[in-house]
C-alpha cells in the first residue's frame, strides 16, 4: 500500500483536479472523447476522491481547446516535434502551459512544481526533467516580468 502512485488524501484540492485533469487530456490525446464527456465521467465517479472541481474542469475543457495554441507556445523549447512528445509528457506540458498563460494568479514556479510532479507520478524516469526544462523556458516568455523579478 505504499505505492506512491495511489491517491494520497492529504494532497491539496488543487493538485488533485491537475492529477484528473492531466489524465482526462491523456484521454482525449488518445481516444478523441470531447473534454464534455470526459469531465461528466470522471465527475460521476465517486471514488475519486475530493477535488476542485471547478478547477479541474478549467483546466480540462481550457487545455484542450487551445491545445493548438500551446502547443505552437511549447514547440519552439522541444528537442522534438510535439507530436513525438509521450501522450504523458503532451498532457503535462499542456496543461502546464495552459495554467501559465491563463492562471496568472498561480505563480509561475507553483505551476512549474506541480507539472514536474505530475510527470514524476505519470511519466518516464526523466520525463520530469524534460518538462521542467520546457516549462521553465516558456515561463520566461510569458511571464517574463515575474520571472525576471526573482
Amino acid at each position: 500500500m505504499s505505492d506512491a502512485k495511489q491517491h494520497n488524501p492529504a494532497k491539496s484540492l488543487r493538485h488533485r483536479a491537475r492529477e484528473l485533469a492531466m489524465q482526462g487530456v491523456y484521454e482525449w490525446r488518445l481516444s478523441g472523447k470531447s473534454p464534455s464527456l470526459i469531465e461528466k465521467g470522471t465527475l460521476a465517479e465517486k471514488s475519486l476522491g475530493r477535488y476542485d472541481t471547478e478547477f479541474f474542469g478549467q483546466l480540462l475543457k481550457g487545455a484542450v481547446a487551445e491545445s493548438e495554441t500551446l502547443s505552437a507556445q511549447i514547440a519552439p523549447h522541444l528537442d522534438r516535434a510535439v507530436n513525438e512528445l509521450s501522450p504523458v509528457e503532451f498532457s503535462v506540458l499542456l496543461l502546464g502551459a495552459y495554467e501559465l498563460t491563463h492562471h496568472p494568479e498561480i505563480p509561475y514556479r507553483v505551476v512549474i512544481n506541480e507539472a514536474v510532479e505530475l510527470a514524476k507520478t505519470f511519466g518516464g524516469s526523466d520525463g520530469h526533467k524534460f518538462v521542467n526544462g520546457v516549462l521553465d523556458k516558456l515561463a520566461a516568455q510569458v511571464r517574463a516580468t515575474e520571472v525576471k523579478a526573482k
